[in-house]
């Protein structure tokens, strides 16, 4: 990890050593800036998002945050003593930082394996539905008249569309919580 303060990071954006700087950030698994400007945090995150084309998650707890919550892929705000500002720019919430473990290993691999297994069921539904309506103009000698009345139509996506959502974001746990908290290993596998 790398610890960064606001004043060595004027001398780095202002004498040019942002390559330098980021080849330091490259051997690091995180990078903290502390006593730093709002601007400079989200320099930061942009210069390292822009150069090295890697997925950039920022974390914040107040005010100041909020445009490095914006800069990075993935924001997190922190409810707390500073104001609710970083939560309402962030993309996820969580109200102490303790949770932050649970938020990425656990719900982080359930929704990864949840859009997984909806994108095939999306590509399945589709070409069933449009090779159906392929096939019948062979047979209407393709005239272009509508196999499905439009009502018909109307509720088959919506309820193809809708239920099977919903059913699997309620249900659908590969792996319990406990299994992914005490094997991190695993948040890598569904890649």
């Amino acid at each position: 990890g790398l610890v960064i303060d606001g004043r060595t990071l004027n001398i780095i954006f202002q004498g040019g050593l942002d390559e330098k700087f980021l080849a330091l950030t490259k051997h690091c698994r995180s990078v903290l800036c502390c006593r730093s400007t709002p601007l400079q945090k989200s320099m930061v995150v942009k210069l390292v998002r822009r150069q090295l084309k890697v997925m950039t998650l920022s974390i914040g707890d107040g005010a100041n945050d909020v445009s490095m919550i914006q800069a990075a892929d993935v924001g997190i705000g922190i409810s707390g003593q500073e104001g609710m500002q970083a939560v309402m720019a962030s993309d996820f919430a969580i109200s102490r930082f303790k949770h932050l473990k649970k938020l990425l290993l656990v719900h982080g691999h359930w929704c990864y394996a949840r859009l997984a297994k909806m994108v095939i069921y999306f590509f399945y539904k589709n070409v069933n539905y449009v090779n159906l309506l392929f096939w019948y103009q062979f047979f209407c000698g393709f005239s272009g008249s509508t196999m499905i009345d439009y009502w018909q139509m109307i509720f088959f996506n919506l309820f193809f569309t809708s239920v099977p959502p919903l059913l699997f974001g309620v249900l659908d746990k590969d792996v319990s919580a406990e299994t992914l908290l005490g094997l991190p290993k695993l948040y890598k596998n569904g890649q």
